[in-house]
Formats: structure tokens, C-alpha cells, sequence
């Protein structure tokens, strides 16, 4: 009964910066979040999720935390309830123009312009947002905050989507499906042993692939 309250308690306290923008006068509140910042491989996806007003997702937190099963359990309820949500990608190429900070707010950015629901305040995971609309950046916001914990898990489950449905598929020897583009030892290998693909952060591979020129598999 005990573990039932703390983890009730902590569903109710993952709204208090929700509450604080409604009883400012907020009534679309957008939680914003990123997932594939720290990748060496694919694009960066970001979304943005608008809940009802006091609705509480039992579940939803950080979606690096949560099981593959129930971050797509959530993510259907999500889907359902949500009054709108808006995905955001930025590709590999934008990622090494304006350097991988800069394509994750940007991603963010259109995440919200994909709102078909207009929100009046922000909710951003660490981050701020290139748009004129008030906005609350939150440390660790995913596990502080429903919306953002649900933007985190749509962002999740998207981009996780993607590179077992798309990206492994083009580029099977590297395990993509598995470690999702993360640096994991057998991506280093891989990489030391066929070179980068197109979809590959060029500028993310310099410790991994040294000094040397970089190959490129076409």
C-alpha cells in the first residue's frame, strides 16, 4: 500500500509546474523534449504534447527510464488523450551545420509549430524554445513533469521506431534496431571496421575514427 501512495504522490507532484502555469492563467500547456541528442547516428526528433487540464497518466516519466512494453503502452494513451501532439526531426546534415544544441531547439521548435492545438505556455526539457510564447525551462523536466514526460516518450518511441523500421533496414550491419545510434561498443567497431554512412554525425566521429580520413559507406 505503501509504494501504491509514494508512486500516486509522485504522479500528482509530476503537475505542480502545470499547475502553477493554470492558475497563472495557462490553458494549453505544451511539455517539449528530444531524445537522440548524444547519438553518433540519425536524425534528432523532438515533440511536443498537450494534455487536458488535470488529466494524470499513471506511468509517465522519463522514457529512458521506462520498459520498451510501456513506453509503447504509453504512448498509445498518450495518442488518445492528448489534445494535440506535434513531432519535430532535424536531419544528420542540419546536425553537423548548426551543431547537434542547435538542431535539437530547432527540432523543438517545429515539434510546437506541428501543434494543431495553438499552446500559450511552454514546458521545455532543460532547453528554450525560438518562439514568442512564455516558457518554463525544467532540469531533468521529463521526470518533473507529465507533459514533458509524455513529449519524452512520443520523441522516444518515434525516433525507436525509426531506426528499426527504417534506418536498420538501409544499414543492417550496424545494429542500429539495437543501440539506436548510440556509441555502444559494437557501433564503435562497426564503424572502425566499414566507415560512417550518410546518415553517420560526421562531426560526432573524430574521437572514434581519430585524425584519419573518414571513410564513407555509399
Amino acid at each position: 500500500m505503501l509504494d501504491y501512495e509514494q508512486e500516486e504522490n509522485k504522479t500528482i507532484d509530476m503537475l505542480r509546474y502545470e499547475r502553477e502555469a493554470w492558475e497563472s492563467g495557462a490553458e494549453y500547456i505544451a511539455g517539449i523534449d528530444e531524445v537522440g541528442r548524444g547519438c553518433l547516428f540519425g536524425d534528432v526528433v523532438a515533440a511536443a504534447v498537450i494534455l487536458p487540464k488535470g488529466l494524470v497518466l499513471d506511468g509517465v516519466n522519463d522514457s529512458k527510464k521506462l520498459s520498451d512494453k510501456k513506453r509503447d503502452l504509453l504512448y498509445d494513451i498518450i495518442m488518445k488523450e492528448a489534445l494535440a501532439v506535434g513531432v519535430g526531426i532535424c536531419d544528420v546534415e542540419t546536425i553537423d551545420r548548426i551543431n547537434i544544441r542547435q538542431a535539437s531547439r530547432l527540432a523543438m521548435k517545429k515539434a510546437v509549430e506541428q501543434l494543431a492545438v495553438a499552446p500559450d505556455h511552454l514546458l521545455v526539457d532543460a532547453e528554450t524554445v525560438d518562439l514568442p510564447i512564455p516558457q518554463l525551462s525544467i532540469i531533468k523536466g521529463d521526470a518533473n513533469s507529465q507533459s514533458i514526460g509524455a513529449a519524452s516518450i512520443i520523441a522516444k518511441v518515434t525516433r525507436d521506431r525509426m531506426c528499426k523500421e527504417v534506418w536498420d533496414e538501409m544499414y543492417p550491419e550496424y545494429g542500429i534496431a539495437v543501440h539506436k545510434g548510440y556509441a555502444t561498443k559494437f557501433h564503435r567497431e562497426q564503424l572502425l571496421a566499414l566507415g560512417a554512412t550518410p546518415m553517420h554525425r560526421r562531426s560526432f566521429l573524430g574521437k572514434i575514427l581519430g585524425e584519419q580520413e573518414q571513410p564513407t559507406l555509399f
